[in-house]
């Protein structure tokens, strides 16, 4: 009997069946993250072996997400009427033909390749990710589910450094990319295993539905506000994750190694404030404010790195910082999204809002790489500031709209 009909029948669910659920879920969702490190990572090897510019390298992710945020936005339809697991497994053997294809690059059209296919591939991961939890986890402890979800979607972040950095300095960068490939198989396997507690219902579409029934959710101005919060929020993120090694090193003279252990110390500062996040999120009601104040507070901490004040270690540590920061947040993030989303629409919705992510990602690095190649290096942290306050006014303008 799964989650839903204990719960409809009135019997506790079981705390192990939940976590059991949240536990795959969770592995999913950190090789999504994982996977878009997959090229940021190898930037400055990228430049030596094929002579790009940062431009060049922001165009890399500028493809990535917009085919994510293409396939995002059609994959949560793909959800709502075939199930979440097999677009999940669609999706991690996907990514693994990425890295296998990667690690034979020979040239930046094969990048380009490689960040659409790996782009592909992430597409479906918050669609499925939701609807899977949506259905199969009891509702006391969706918070904590969504807290759970958050943290290892930035644990999958942290991995990733590590991982490219260790692989990379020990056998090369072909080989790190190699050993990703197998990764994601045999992520694929577990999952597999556990397909039991991934099974999700779909949507039946009524007989007598009208024409653009499935779009009706389309015309609601919540999800369009929810929409316009992951886009500008998601910008600053994007250029945190994509420059932040080479901000460290232009600004301060930071070691490779160095800088890059800041991308994954912000990562593990985030995931301990997804922890955290949890319990804010299953006691606040509003979740729109305990998002903006979190939202305000990682903005002044970016503003402040642009100064350049804080010198090379001080840099490190307040960046870190930020990622705890908007950790926090995380969690009521994604309750603030439940509240918006109609009954019966939890992968077309999470997968047009989501989309927004991917939009974010794709325009970002685009925009703020013009500011590194131009040496507008503290611009850069000040511009990311400015879009996160931004980003501020959008949660408000979500919660105002759920209340009402």
């Amino acid at each position: 009997m799964n989650t839903a009909s204990l719960a409809a029948a009135g019997r506790p669910v079981p705390l192990r069946q939940d976590a059991v659920v949240i536990g795959l879920v969770g592995l999913a969702h950190a090789s999504s993250h994982f996977s878009h490190l997959l090229l940021p990572l190898m930037f400055p090897v990228f430049m030596k072996e094929f002579g790009l510019s940062y431009a060049e390298l922001g165009l890399l992710m500028t493809s990535f997400f917009v085919v994510s945020g293409i396939g995002q936005a059609t994959g949560g339809f793909l959800v709502d009427r075939m199930g979440a697991r097999p677009v999940l497994f669609a999706s991690l053997a996907t990514i693994a033909l990425a890295c296998a294809l990667a690690s034979v690059a020979t040239g930046y059209p094969m990048l380009v390749a490689v960040a659409m296919l790996a782009g592909l591939g992430n597409s479906p991961f918050h669609p499925v990710d939701f609807t899977i939890m949506n259905q199969r986890v009891s509702q006391a402890r969706l918070g904590y589910a969504f807290s759970a979800h958050g943290l290892t979607g930035n644990l999958g972040w942290a991995a990733a450094p590590l991982f490219f950095a260790t692989l990379t300095s020990l056998q090369g960068w072909r080989f790190a990319y190699g050993a990703a490939a197998v990764l994601y198989l045999l992520i694929l396997l577990l999952v597999f295993l556990g397909r039991g507690h991934l099974a999700t219902s779909v949507v039946a579409r009524p007989a007598e539905a009208p024409r653009g029934h499935d779009l009706a959710f389309m015309k609601l101005p919540v999800v369009w506000w929810c929409f316009g919060f992951f886009l500008l929020s998601t910008m600053t993120f994007a250029m945190v994750q994509s420059f932040a090694v080479s901000l460290l090193k232009a600004m301060h003279g930071v070691s490779f190694e160095a800088a890059t252990m800041t991308l994954t110390a912000y990562s593990l500062s985030g995931a301990l404030g997804m922890l955290g996040g949890g319990v804010v999120a299953a006691r606040m009601h509003s979740s729109d404010k305990v998002v903006a104040s979190c939202m305000c507070t990682a903005a002044a901490l970016l503003a402040l790195c642009g100064t350049g004040w804080l010198g090379g270690l001080g840099t490190m540590v307040v960046l870190a910082a930020t990622g705890f920061a908007i950790g926090i947040g995380g969690p009521s993030r994604d309750m603030m999204i439940k509240k918006a989303t109609p009954k019966g629409a939890t992968g077309r919705v999470y997968g047009m809002v989501y989309s927004g992510l991917d939009v974010g990602f794709a325009a970002a690095p685009v925009l703020f790489g013009l500011l590194m190649d131009r040496g507008l290096y503290g611009a850069t942290f000040f511009g990311a500031a400015l879009v996160m306050l931004l980003s501020v006014g959008a949660a408000l303008g979500v919660g105002n709209r759920t209340r009402t």
